[in-house]
C-alpha cells in the first residue's frame, strides 16, 4: 500500500514537473518568436496579444483575468476537479508570460518573419504536446470547448478549431493587414501539427506476429526482459497441414529493435510480421479514457 501510494505520489509530481516545461516552451516560442512579429495565433493567448497590440497591456496580465474568469465558470458548471491542473497551468503561464515579455526586448530572429513561425510553431506544438501527454491544460480555449461540448453536440477538438480560427482572423481589425493573418494561420497549423505528432509518438505502439519453433524461449525471454505481455495462439499452415504456435505482442515502437535482436538471437529463422498500432488501452499502456 505505501508502494502504490509513493508511485502515485511520484506521479504527480513527474507530471506537474513536465507541465510546467511545457509552459516555459511555450511561453518562450510565443514571446521570443511570435509576438515580436505581429502574429496572432489561436487560444487565449493570441487574443491576449491582440490586446497587448491595441492597447500594450502585457499578455501575462490579459491572460489571468481572462482564464480566471472562465475558471470561475468551469469550477460551477464542470466541477473543481476538471479545473485542478489548468488552474496550475493557467497561474505558470500568466507567470511565464510575463517573465519572458519583460526580460526579452528584441527580437531573436529579425527580417526572417516565416521562418520565426516555423520555429515558433514548433516550439508552441512541442510545448502544448508535452502538457497534454502529461493530463494538463494550458486553460483558454479548452475550458470554452469543454462547456460548448456539455451543452451542445461539437465536440472538444472542433470547437478549439473555432475559437482558434475566429481569434487568428480578428487580428485583421487591428493591423488591417492580410500577411499577418496569413502567418498567424501558418502558425496555427505547424503548432496543431507539431502537437498531434509529439503526443501521437508518445503513444505509438506496434503488433508483433511471431511464427517460430522455440516459441517458449522467445516467449519466455520477452516476459522477462521487456516486462510485455505474450499470448499464444493456435495456428495451422494450410500447405503443410502442421499445427504451429503464434505469438501475439504488443510493444511500444522502441522495444521493436530489442525485440528483433532477441528473437534473432532464440531463433535466426523466425517468421516475423510486424504492424503499426492505432491505439492500446490497458495495462502498460494508455489509460482508457472517456469525456
Amino acid at each position: 500500500m505505501i508502494h502504490l501510494q509513493f508511485f502515485g505520489l511520484w506521479r504527480n509530481v513527474k507530471d506537474f514537473a513536465l507541465i510546467f516545461l511545457g509552459l516555459v516552451l511555450y511561453s518562450f516560442g510565443w514571446t521570443c518568436f511570435l509576438l515580436p512579429l505581429g502574429v496572432t495565433t489561436g487560444g487565449i493567448t493570441g487574443f491576449a496579444a491582440l490586446i497587448f497590440y491595441a492597447t500594450g497591456i502585457p499578455i501575462g496580465a490579459t491572460y489571468f483575468v481572462i482564464n480566471v474568469a472562465l475558471l470561475l465558470v468551469a469550477i460551477k458548471i464542470l466541477g473543481f476537479q476538471f479545473c485542478i491542473r489548468t488552474i496550475f497551468g493557467v497561474f505558470g503561464m500568466s507567470a511565464l508570460l510575463s517573465f519572458f515579455q519583460a526580460i526579452l526586448k528584441v527580437p531573436i530572429i529579425e527580417d526572417e518573419p516565416f521562418m520565426s513561425c516555423v520555429i515558433g510553431g514548433m516550439m508552441c506544438g512541442t510545448a502544448l504536446g508535452i502538457v497534454f501527454t502529461s493530463n494538463g491544460s494550458t486553460g483558454g480555449t479548452d475550458i470554452i470547448a469543454a462547456i460548448v461540448n456539455k451543452y451542445r453536440n461539437i465536440s472538444l477538438g472542433r470547437g478549439i478549431l473555432y475559437c482558434d480560427i475566429l481569434i487568428t482572423l480578428s487580428s485583421y481589425i487591428v493591423f488591417h493587414d492580410i500577411s499577418k493573418v496569413v502567418f498567424g494561420l501558418v502558425t496555427m497549423v505547424i503548432t496543431t501539427y507539431t502537437c498531434d505528432m509529439v503526443i501521437n509518438g508518445a503513444r505509438r505502439s506496434v503488433q508483433f506476429l511471431i511464427f517460430s519453433e522455440k516459441y517458449p524461449e522467445i516467449a519466455t525471454r520477452i516476459n522477462k526482459d521487456l516486462h510485455r505481455g505474450v499470448t499464444v495462439l493456435d495456428g495451422m499452415g494450410w500447405y503443410s497441414k502442421n499445427p504451429r504456435k503464434v505469438l501475439v505482442v504488443l510493444a511500444k515502437r522502441y522495444e521493436s529493435v530489442t525485440i528483433f535482436r532477441l528473437i534473432k538471437e532464440i531463433d535466426p529463422k523466425a517468421f516475423i510480421s510486424q504492424a503499426n498500432v492505432v491505439g492500446v488501452y490497458g495495462e502498460g499502456f494508455d489509460k482508457i479514457k472517456v469525456r
